[in-house]
């Protein structure tokens, strides 16, 4: 842990738990919503629904704090484990109990995320890289997007729409992430800067188109799709461009890259699982009959 910037990982994991009490609380609401019905209209009178909207707005700011003193390698893959804190959090509220195989993909987690942590060692990288390193990866991503949002309002599967915009709306915060740690070096220098530059733009446009896409996600198909793409697009998109533009990358050796590997694969696998458990409708007891 001695090449791990402490206070950035706590910030990640404070934002991992308000971002958890968020998700469970808009994943319930934006449910309920019946596809058709004015998405946004309902939810901002929805209780349930703008408190979990308050604590996104306090996970993003620790999130803030944890990308500007620690690369994007470190705080995103963090940030998956809202799962974890999200677990009984849903249990309670659906009524289920956690199982010892849902806590058990929760340790999987979590020690993929320390081997990632500490075996991976992420280093720092720039965070004013020019524009022309950003053209081609972020156009890669900005057309996965888009494409994958026009796909899903062509198609009548709803799994495959959540799924899709689930994926979608991933990415979208994964590019808001990967811009937030330029956004905000360019306010420390001035207030001028920050605003005369393109990134604080695109970094707001990704997120409240990505706030959208993904309660539109959570409306038209089950959370059991959405959740899990949308939790694992947004730590690959920014990975994707902490490593591509942002000249970040990790300082391990042959065979600490194979552990890397296998512990990026394991907390894919773990988050899916543990996404698709926690989006899994309650049952109703059935009435006993004679």
């Amino acid at each position: 842990m001695g090449n791990l910037p402490i206070a950035a990982v706590v910030c990640a994991f404070i934002g991992a738990v308000l971002f958890a009490v968020s998700a469970v609380a808009q994943q319930r609401a934006a449910a309920d919503v019946p596809e058709g019905d004015a998405l946004l209209a309902k939810l901002i009178r929805n209780p349930r629904w703008l408190a979990g909207l308050i604590g996104d707005a306090g996970g993003f700011g620790f999130q803030v704090a944890a990308l500007a003193l620690g690369s994007v390698l470190v705080v995103q893959p963090i940030l998956v484990t809202a799962l974890v804190f999200a677990l009984p959090l849903a249990a309670h509220y659906s009524g289920r109990r956690v199982t010892g195989t849902m806590w058990a993909q929760a340790g999987a987690l979590s020690i993929a995320l320390a081997c990632f942590l500490v075996v991976g060692a992420p280093t720092e990288g720039v965070a004013d890289a020019p524009w022309h390193h950003w053209m081609v990866p972020l156009g890669l991503m900005i057309g996965l997007i888009v494409a994958g949002i026009a796909v899903a309002t062509t198609v009548r599967v709803p799994t495959l729409q959540a799924l899709l915009l689930g994926s979608a709306a991933g990415l979208l915060f994964g590019i808001s992430a990967a811009l937030t740690e330029s956004v905000t070096q360019q306010f420390g220098r001035s207030i001028g800067a920050a605003f005369t530059g393109w990134e604080l733009y695109v970094l707001v446009a990704c997120g409240m188109l990505g706030l959208y896409v993904q309660q539109r996600g959570y409306q038209v198909g089950p959370l059991s799709a959405s959740l899990p793409a949308f939790t694992v697009a947004e730590p690959l998109g920014a990975a994707f461009l902490g490593m591509t533009v942002l000249e970040e990358c990790l300082r391990s050796g042959p065979v600490g890259t194979a552990f890397v590997a296998l512990s990026v694969i394991v907390m894919c696998v773990a988050a899916v699982r543990l996404s698709r458990a926690q989006a899994a409708p309650t049952l109703e007891p059935q009435p006993v009959t004679d």
